[in-house]
């Protein structure tokens, strides 16, 4: 999608690849179908497990049922109703878990230990990258000459798999990470070039409140240009920007590029730019601006 007001107010001519109307609501299909259609049938007789605070969730409940396969879920408790709802929808066993990353570590261990499923990781698994740079991929096919291209980082399975086909397809492209202030574990490992984990995120964005993946940060390191941070205001400004120019609704997840776009207007002038919307599945019910 594009639209002139947008480009207009940014000074540039932006091309927004909206994955809030994917399968699911948000990128994750890509990675999650890629994922359990990578595998043997034999692999998945105990089914497949993962952790997420909702996105990947759906996504990969519905690839097994699609396949037909058990799914077993962890969600932090927090996770957005709009989220369980629908990973309940797609047949997923929900266990909810505390809000940080040693309980969902721990709690889909007992889990793996119990059913012998296979864990589909989030973002820190190569079928997973692989599906996800499918995203950036059908943008190209579109758009040939992007001069910089715009994705939100949490986990880095999307940021990751944009960088790998920008570098296969468009390797003169500027590729973004874009990530909140107040969860910027990958702003800080691509500028201290190592690995920092994730620590008490406090942000809108509840997609990106994770660590980043060993296997992303390596891809990441090696082929993305730039990682730049946006404030809550303005993650929060970009949001509402969307749903009342575009008339689409995106979750705060995916505000976070045009949210860059926000506080860096001079650096994308006159430019094109590619920005991915992620996703769209948000709790309208509890949302507060």
């Amino acid at each position: 999608m594009t639209s002139s007001s947008l480009d207009e107010i940014f000074g540039c001519k932006l091309y927004f690849k909206c994955e809030n109307f994917q399968k699911a609501g948000a990128f994750k299909s890509r990675g999650a179908v890629n994922a359990i259609f990578s595998l043997p049938k034999v692999q998945l007789m105990s089914g497949v497990a993962t952790h997420s605070s909702g996105n990947h969730a759906q996504a990969l409940a519905r690839a097994a049922m699609i396949r037909n396969i058990k799914s077993y879920i962890v969600m932090p408790k927090s996770s957005p109703k709009v989220k369980v709802k629908a990973v309940e929808e797609y047949g997923g066993e929900i266990t909810f878990c505390d809000n940080n990353l040693q309980s969902r570590e721990d709690t889909l261990f007992s889990i793996l230990e119990k059913t012998n499923a296979i864990e589909v990781h989030p973002y820190n698994n190569s079928l997973i990258i692989a599906g996800q740079a499918t995203t950036a991929k059908e943008l190209y096919e579109e758009h040939k000459k992007l001069d910089c291209i715009l994705a939100p980082v949490g986990g880095g399975g999307l940021l990751s798999g944009t960088a790998l086909t920008t570098r296969l397809i468009s390797p003169k492209t500027t590729v973004i990470g874009c990530e909140p202030k107040q969860a910027d574990d990958a702003y800080r490992s691509f500028i201290k070039r190592k690995l920092i984990p994730q620590t008490n995120p406090k942000t809108i964005a509840d997609g990106l409140r994770t660590s980043l993946g060993d296997i992303n940060f390596s891809i990441i390191i090696n082929n993305v240009d730039y990682i730049l941070t946006a404030s809550e205001k303005s993650i929060t400004m970009a949001m509402r920007m969307i749903w009342e120019r575009m008339k689409i609704i995106i979750e705060p997840s995916s505000a976070l590029p045009i949210a860059v776009l926000l506080e860096n207007k001079e650096y994308f002038k006159d430019k094109s730019v590619g920005v991915i919307i992620s996703g769209g599945n948000i709790d309208l019910d509890n949302f507060k601006w």
